[in-house]
This record gives structure tokens, sequence and C-alpha cells, in this order.
């Protein structure tokens, strides 16, 4: 990946800044729609198994812990692999990681129908997070790389909203399939999308790569890697283990100190693999950290009202996957008026409103209980998908403008980067908010320790158990969500102050 040291060679055959590409024009139209099916196809992995939850609990029987990895071993892997296959697709191109990534999705994903248990679950999900780094910044360079500057904008536009909208589709879309088949069906639509994609990236995807691009920073990429492993792993496992204790702390304190020494390797090299002092760059800083906090919310939530859509309220898939619906309806078509909203009112207006929405609305959705009516839920989704709307494309475009073409790669990857950390932090550090919550409201005294400990494992063991546990069960499954989602909340309404603060200083900066 090309760093700030790296002089911007002359243009391609494509204007892809210092890239190569195939010979011939390019058509732009299904370069786009290619690219945003293997993206969408991606992303919605991430979010469509949460309404498959319940239904893998019981049959698998994983508890809440499981449950939380068996979502998050893909996010983890997804993120931490991003620069590096960002990377990748810069040095070798971005056509041919975008193949690579596709097949290894596609095949993992077939695995994975003949799944029977929670460990090797978790391990096929950790491969499709593989395939998933591959695919992710191929869509997305490809698009700032071969698109000409004043189109760049409306198709990055486009390449949000779905990035956005995908995880919505690929809830609604797992619904409807399990209301004639199991959670593996779910699996077996990956397949499907993987090789559309696949042959769609063959037939009109060109090639594009920077030909002086830097060798990749194996040793950077492998630090970064265990420093997430270990922070996401640490606040995943808390619930189980205690968040005072010795395990959780020394996971936590040693992961962030992994990060520092990432810091300082990267700063030490000339051709980093991401160099830290992009952040000095007010856009740029402010871009990435309102795309992860926007995501730490909107990941966290899809986990926590699935389960509460079908364990607390008692909906089939199919009505709990529609019940979201409203979200859809406010984020599309705010993330495609966002490009001409921010430029009227600014970026850092237009950030912090949609931050400023999402907080709200989280805020609001977290006063539900088990006989709310479906109006207050609605009512709480759509300005939820309109704050994303909001904030989503600006944000996008801040990370990538703030760059000079040759470090597109760089733009690409930690946008796509800022958006999977942030959900997987999200599901980590509300899954365990909601798992420590539900556990400490659960005492259950007069059980056996062993019926106990089940019940406590997870809402869908309790809720089979019947009469007063399922009731119990569920109060305390209630007080966990509303712990998460003020949670939630407050990271957005951190977001638009963080935004509000970057962005005027880089706009009095300006004025001077």
């Amino acid at each position: 990946m090309p760093s700030a040291a790296v002089p911007i060679p002359a243009p391609g055959p494509v204007g892809v800044g210092g890239g190569r590409a195939d010979a011939g024009p390019v058509r732009h139209g299904p370069v786009l729609a290619v690219t945003c099916l293997a993206l969408g196809t991606v992303v919605a992995a991430m979010a469509s198994l949460n309404v498959a939850l319940p239904s893998i609990a019981r049959e698998t029987h994983a508890g809440l812990t499981q449950l939380t990895w068996i979502i998050d071993a893909y996010s983890l892997v997804f993120a931490s692999l991003l620069l590096p296959g960002g990377a990748l697709g810069d040095r070798f191109g971005r056509r041919r990681t975008l193949l690579i990534g596709l097949t290894v999705f596609g095949l993992a994903s077939g695995a994975a129908v003949f799944t029977a248990t929670p460990a090797v679950l978790i391990a096929i999900r950790c491969v499709l997070g593989f395939g998933g780094a591959l695919v992710m910044p191929a869509t997305l360079s490809t698009i700032t790389s071969t698109f000409p500057r004043e189109q760049r904008a409306r198709a990055v536009s486009v390449w949000a909203a779905v990035a956005g909208a995908s995880a919505i589709v690929g809830v609604l879309t797992t619904g409807a399939l399990l209301t004639q088949w199991s959670w593996r069906s779910v699996f077996l639509l990956n397949v499907v999308l993987a090789a559309a994609a696949l042959v769609g990236t063959i037939a009109v995807v060109p090639e594009s790569a920077d030909p002086d691009a830097p060798r990749v920073d194996v040793v950077g990429a492998l630090i970064s890697v265990v420093g997430l492993c270990a922070l996401v792993y640490s606040v995943i496992e808390a619930p189980e283990r205690g968040w005072a204790s010795p395990a959780t702390l020394g996971g936590l304190g040693g992961g962030l100190v992994v990060m520092a020494v990432f810091v300082a390797w990267e700063l030490r090299r000339r051709d980093p693999l991401l160099d830290p002092r992009l952040f000095k760059n007010p856009a740029f800083a402010a871009g990435t950290a309102s795309i992860t906090l926007q995501f730490f919310a909107f990941f966290g939530f899809i986990f926590v009202i699935m389960q509460y859509l079908q364990l607390v309220r008692g909906d089939d898939p199919l009505p709990a996957a529609v019940s979201v619906l409203p979200m859809a309806a406010g984020l599309i078509p705010a993330s495609r008026l966002a490009p001409r909203a921010s430029e009227k009112f600014g970026a850092r207006a237009c950030c912090a409103l949609g931050l400023t929405l999402a907080a709200l609305a989280l805020a609001w959705l977290a006063q539900m209980n088990a006989t709310t009516a479906y109006w207050h839920l609605a009512v709480g989704l759509v300005p939820l998908g309109v704050g994303m709307g909001l904030a989503m494309t600006p944000a996008t475009t801040a990370v990538t403008d703030a760059l000079p073409p040759a470090l597109q790669g760089v733009g690409s990857a930690v946008n796509d980067l800022s958006r999977e950390v942030g959900g997987a932090l999200g599901i980590a550090v509300l899954g365990s908010v909601l798992s420590a919550v539900y556990r400490a409201n659960l005492p259950l005294p007069h059980m056996p320790v062993a019926a106990a400990d089940a019940a406590r494992s997870s809402l869908a063991v309790a809720a089979n158990m019947g009469g007063p546990v399922r009731a119990q069960a569920q109060s305390a499954f209630l007080a966990g969500m509303q712990s998460a989602l003020l949670s939630a909340s407050a990271a957005a309404l951190l977001g638009a102050v963080v935004v509000g603060v970057l962005l005027r200083r880089r706009n009095a900066g300006t004025a001077q």
C-alpha cells in the first residue's frame, strides 16, 4: 500500500492516478453494479445471521457468549485483515484480489451448510471474514481509481448507500429464508451471491493497481491483528470471566499496548501499512471517527434488536426482519441526499446532525419493553436510518477526498477498516453489556445449578424452560437491552461531538 513518502506516478490509461488498467473503455455503470453486488454480499453477511441467532441457539445450544462470537468472528477477522487486504489489492491488482476474496467467501459459505456445532461455525465465520477482507477494500478502491473525479462523489454515495442498506436487506432476506428453511439456507444464499459477483467481476471489472506500491508490511499487519484480537476477545469474554478479572484487565491492557506498538512500528517505516500521521488531517480523522462510531452503534443495535423481536416479542423471523424496514426507508434516501446537503450546509453540519439523530433514536428505542406497541419501534427506526444516511456519505467522502490519488488505496482501506472495527467492537461491547446485565438480573436461586447456568447462558435456552423462568429471563434481557442501546446512543453522540470539534478546527485553519 502506498504511503505519503511514495511519489505519484503518471496517470494510467483509465485515470487511476498511478495505476494500470486493462485496455479499452471502462463501462462505469456495470462496474458500479458489480462492485456493489460484491460489497453487499460481504456486508450483508455481517448482519444477516443475527435473524437466525435464536434458531442457531436452539439447534446448537450456543450461549450468549458463543452467539456473540458467531457474529463477531466474521467481523473481527474482516477488520483485522482489511489493511493488508487493501495493500494486496494495490500491489497485485484490485480485480485479482476481488476474485480471490469472492472465491474464498463462496467456498467457506458452502462448508458452513454442513456445520453442526458452535465452535465449527465460529471457525468458518473466521474464514468468511478473510474472504470479505479481500473483497471490501477492492470494491471502493476500484470505484475511486476508475471513475472520473466529477462522477466519483455520486458513485461513492451509491457505494455508501449499499454498504448501509445491505445489512438491512440481508436481515430481511434471512427472515424470508427462515420461513421455509433452516439457518443453513443463509449460507447457501451467500454461495449464489458470491458466484454472481465472481462472474460479473470477470466480465466487466478492469484491472487496476499501483505498479510502485511497496511490499506489504507483514510485521505491521500481524501486530495489528494481535492487538485487535486481544481487545475484542477480552470484551466478548468479560461477562464470563468478570470485567474486573485479571484475564479481562490483562487482555484489554495487553491489546492497548500492542496497538501502541503498532503505531510506533508504522511511524518508523518508510512505507507503512497505515501511516498514523494521516490522522493529523482533521477531515480524515473526523471521517474515520464518524464511520467507526456510526457502525459501532448500528451493528450493535442489529445484534440486540433481532433477539428482542424474536425472543421477547415472540415474532417469527420474517416479521422480525420486516419490522426493521423503516430504518432502510430513512437510510437510503438520506444517503442519496447527503452529498447535496453536505455541499449546501457543510460536511460538519451534515455528519453532526446525522449522528445526533441516531443518538436520540437509540435512546428512544432503549425504552421498549415486552408490551411496547410497534409504532414505538417504527418511530425510532426512521430517524435512526435518516441519521445514519446523513452521516455516512459525507464521512466516507471526507476520508477519500482527504488523500491524493496515489493514496486512494489507503483511504479505501481505512474507510472499510473503520466500518468493520466499529461493527466488531459494537457487537462485542454491546453484546457484552447485554450479557453481563442479563446474567446479573437472573439469579434463579431456587433452581439446580446446572439448569440455572443454562438459563443464564442464553435467553433462547431460558425461554424453552417456560413458566416463571421465561418471564424472569425476558425481564433480565430487557434490562440488558436498555443498557446496551443507551451505550450505543452515547457512542453516536460522542461521534457528533468529535466531528464537530475536528471539522471546526479544519474550518478555522482554512479561514486563516
